[in-house]
């Protein structure tokens, strides 16, 4: 699921600043991109986010920015003792030789140092920024959340109006299927008055014919089928409704509805029943498609 929240702490030294932004992804890809002296700290934040997050491509950024002014620099002395040193021996062997400007001393590597940060304070800082940081990520993945389980609502409905639809056509079906199974096995058999005649006796034929059908019957009766997918969207909207980490249940549920679908088309004795099957499966790859993305 998509998600973006950045937050900033000014200090004495500095200001942190921690940027969280994550696509859709069916597990948890964590990547961060820290300043080097913030690289101890990243063990924790990454603990943190984890304990908050179970899905998705999750990028962090942590930055400190110090301060340009305020006593957080100073000057490296034993340094300055050596290029001192230094320069009167090279004036020693170059009396022409001109010495180093203020300027040129203070722009040589290390003359001027940045004040060390307290460790411990600084990595009290990063976890209250962090700790607000992922709550206002967590909230936008919330508000994201809320308009995917629209959407799948929206799809649970339209799979309950089909279902609903094509539940009364059964019985229709398998008594349509018995009367010309039955005309055109006793066709067969010799009872119609035409065709070959059986040498099976009227008795035998009609119990041969009863067993056909029933067996057959059975085998394009989806009610059973039906019964399931109903049970299904009723789990999957209960689901939705109770909250948490939903993301596994859901995606259980998508592979038992898509099952029953594809069952549904399997069995299917009539194009309705066919259409039914594939309008199914079609919603159910949009929630598929979909929850994959929900924690």
């Amino acid at each position: 699921m998509t998600g973006y929240a950045v937050a900033t702490s000014e200090g004495a030294a500095g200001t942190l600043t921690i940027e969280i932004k994550s696509v859709n992804s069916r597990f948890l890809d964590l990547q961060f991109r820290i300043n080097d002296e913030l690289r101890a700290l990243e063990p924790d934040l990454r603990s943190a986010i984890m304990a908050a997050i179970t899905r998705g491509k999750v990028e962090v950024r942590l930055s400190f920015g110090r301060k340009a002014s305020g006593g957080s620099q100073a000057l490296n002395h034993a340094l300055l003792a050596d290029l001192a040193r230094l320069q009167v021996e090279v004036a020693n062997h170059f009396a022409q030789a001109a010495p180093m400007t203020v300027a040129e001393l203070l722009r040589w590597p290390g003359v001027v140092e940045e004040s060390t940060i307290g460790q411990e304070s600084l990595q009290a800082d990063v976890a209250a920024l962090t700790a607000t940081t992922i709550a206002a990520f967590v909230d936008s993945r919330k508000r994201e959340g809320a308009a995917l389980e629209a959407m799948l609502q929206s799809r649970i409905d339209a799979m309950e109006v089909i279902v609903k639809r094509i539940t009364p056509l059964i019985p229709q079906v398998i008594a349509q299927f018995q009367h010309k199974a039955i005309e055109r096995m006793q066709d067969a058999l010799g009872l119609a008055g035409h065709g070959n005649p059986s040498t099976l006796t009227r008795q035998e034929v009609l119990e041969r014919i009863r067993q056909e059908v029933t067996l057959y019957g059975i085998r394009i009766d989806v009610s059973e089928e039906l019964s399931r997918l109903s049970a299904h969207l009723n789990e999957t909207r209960h689901i939705l409704k109770k909250g948490g980490q939903v993301g596994k249940r859901l995606d259980f549920m998508m592979q038992e509805l898509n099952r029953e679908a594809n069952t549904l088309g399997a069995k299917a004795s009539v194009k309705e029943l066919a259409d039914a099957s594939m309008e199914l499966k079609l919603l159910i790859e949009q929630m598929r498609e979909q929850v994959q993305n929900l924690e």
